[in-house]
């Protein structure tokens, strides 16, 4: 450690995505290659001595207690825990939640870098994985509401690569094993599991981390939601859902500059017969065990929507986003829904 192979690999995997801005902090980390990347790991960021970095991956990310700001983060899975490097946009857009982060590995005297606020998740607190539906996301569940982060990787690849690693590591955790009750009823026999075993889309990992994956219900639950907003719950069983995909629209920014816009997260559905956008929320469901009451939102709220049979034209690229679709419908003049969508949906 480090092998060649890993050096290469994270070299690959430190490149912060092209329409997604960062500090000047997180650029410099972008910046870094192979041992020099691991060294600032273990200078800087790892807590102990003998834990070794594995796998890095940008991804925006959500908090529970803050979960309508959305932040680009450099994050890292080390044999100890799960490091999330943010800039201190978030720090200065949300005060209140300054407990969350761990500055204590700042060297502001003996360096030119300062890393703002590093928020640490250590794999022994982990209790459970979501995965997001297509595998566009996945929440990762500590054991208090500070400890619940979403990671909306927008790529499938992205999601599956992190998992596996995941599990990978926590595969060389030594856990002390449950005790078990000494007479067994009913209940308790009926309520156990394997460790292991995938048993209605949960599998429980040796760790005894839980991997929870979009069961039926969930895409019969997403489906429903589309019939009812095409007004077609009659039709409901022909109802195919061809893609599934978080994107962001882009809005212009009026009485700016030329070539300036926004990003909006949204979530785009795309059946047979409409397009929508939805604003969906990625961290409150499915409720954490601790939750006393129903989030103060629904899962998903529709934001637009469009029939196939009045789109008019489609057009490929938008100024500085390379990756954005434009469609244009001829059902309202001047109104065209643009959204910009990952690469990962037109390979292969």
């Amino acid at each position: 450690y480090p092998s060649e192979f890993l050096m290469q690999k994270i070299t690959e995997d430190n490149q912060i995505p092209v329409h997604l801005h960062v500090s000047v902090s997180l650029q410099y980390v972008a910046g870094l290659k192979g041992r020099a990347l691991v060294e600032f790991f273990h200078s800087n960021i790892a807590e102990v001595e003998n834990e070794e970095l594995r796998h890095l991956m940008w991804s925006s990310v959500l908090f529970y207690k803050t979960p309508n700001v959305e932040v680009m983060a450099c994050v890292l899975l080390s044999t100890k825990a799960i490091y999330f490097l943010l800039d201190d946009s978030f720090i200065h857009a949300d005060e209140h939640q300054s407990d969350f982060w761990n500055k204590e590995n700042s060297d502001c005297e003996n360096t030119s870098f300062h890393l703002s606020c590093c928020f640490v998740l250590k794999l022994n607190d982990l209790q459970s994985v979501n995965v997001g539906l297509f595998d566009q996301y996945f929440r990762i569940t500590g054991h208090s509401a500070d400890h619940i982060i979403t990671c909306l990787t927008r790529d499938s690849y992205n999601t599956h690569t992190f998992i596996q690693q995941l599990m990978a590591v926590l595969s060389l955790l030594a856990r002390t094993p449950s005790p078990e009750p000494v007479d067994k009823d009913f209940y308790s026999e009926f309520g156990s599991k394997n460790t292991g075993k995938m048993e209605n889309y949960e599998l429980i990992h040796s760790s005894r981390v839980k991997f929870i994956y979009p069961n039926e219900e969930e895409i019969g639950d997403l489906a429903f939601l589309v019939a009812e907003k095409m007004d077609g719950l009659n039709n409901l069983p022909s109802l195919n859902i061809l893609l599934y995909v978080l994107a962001f629209q882009v809005n212009p920014i009026e009485g700016s500059a030329q070539n300036t816009s926004s990003l909006q997260p949204k979530t785009l559905i795309l059946t047979s017969s409409d397009l929508f956008l939805f604003d969906e929320d990625y961290i409150s469901y499915p409720l954490p065990e601790f939750a006393k009451e129903p989030p103060k939102r629904d899962k998903y709220q529709l934001a637009d929507g469009r029939r196939i049979r009045d789109l008019d034209r489609v057009l490929m690229g938008y100024q500085t986003y390379p990756q954005a679709l434009t469609f244009v419908f001829d059902d309202v003049q001047n109104q065209d829904l643009m959204q910009n969508l990952t690469l990962d949906h037109f390979g292969e």
